[in-house]
């Protein structure tokens, strides 16, 4: 590197008074600021990351909500199996009761026709059999049973079966003549239809 000569020794004097600024000593000694702005934020943006890293209570923070946020999910899991548990439970429980009461129909159907056929009605069979027939019916009323004798009633298919047609005066067509074997529901669920003969 060679030495100023005296007149730019002069030029650098002058420059200085100037712009209140002393003149580089070599070309390209100042950077831009742009540069400089970059530089600093590279090397604060590591020292921001340490020091998170180094903060025990944010790191401690950051972990309660993640654990937080896990356990309202479970919550809701939970409690969405929950719910369709108990749903699946009750329907099990509505089918197992109209398989029993499905089976249980034809014991009534054959006690009402002992007693139908009965010479004596007052006979202590036909009683006992009349109070068994009264007990069994009561219990199927309690779990919500009903008997669907539709005589008088226009034919229904969802509730009705026809087994035949007849025409009979002053009837209009379609409606339930006679009923030859009753039917049952439990609330919405038809457990067995009437079997009906229709007008035509």
């Amino acid at each position: 590197m060679t030495r100023p000569t005296p007149k730019e020794e002069a030029v650098r004097e002058q420059l200085r008074d100037r712009d209140g600024a002393s003149a580089p000593e070599e070309p390209g000694a100042l950077e831009r600021p742009e540069e400089e702005a970059a530089d600093e934020a590279a090397v604060a943006e590591p020292e921001a990351e340490e020091q998170r890293e180094a903060d025990p209570l944010a790191k401690a923070e950051a972990e309660r909500d993640e654990y937080l946020e896990l356990a309202k999910r479970t919550q809701a899991d939970f409690e969405n199996y929950r719910k369709r548990a108990a749903k699946e439970m009750a329907a099990a429980g509505e089918r197992a009761k109209v398989g029993l009461v499905r089976d249980l129909l034809p014991v009534v159907d054959n006690l009402e026709r002992a007693l139908e056929s009965a010479d004596d009605g007052d006979s202590a069979l036909a009683q006992g059999v009349r109070l068994v027939l009264s007990e069994l019916q009561g219990v199927l009323a309690r779990e919500g049973v009903e008997a669907l004798e539709p005589a008088g009633e226009s034919f229904d298919p969802t509730f009705h079966e026809a087994l035949s047609t007849r025409t009979e005066d002053g009837a209009a067509p379609g409606v339930v003549l006679d009923v030859v074997e009753k039917g049952y529901r439990l609330s919405d669920t038809v457990i067995r239809p009437a079997r009906v003969v229709v007008s035509a």
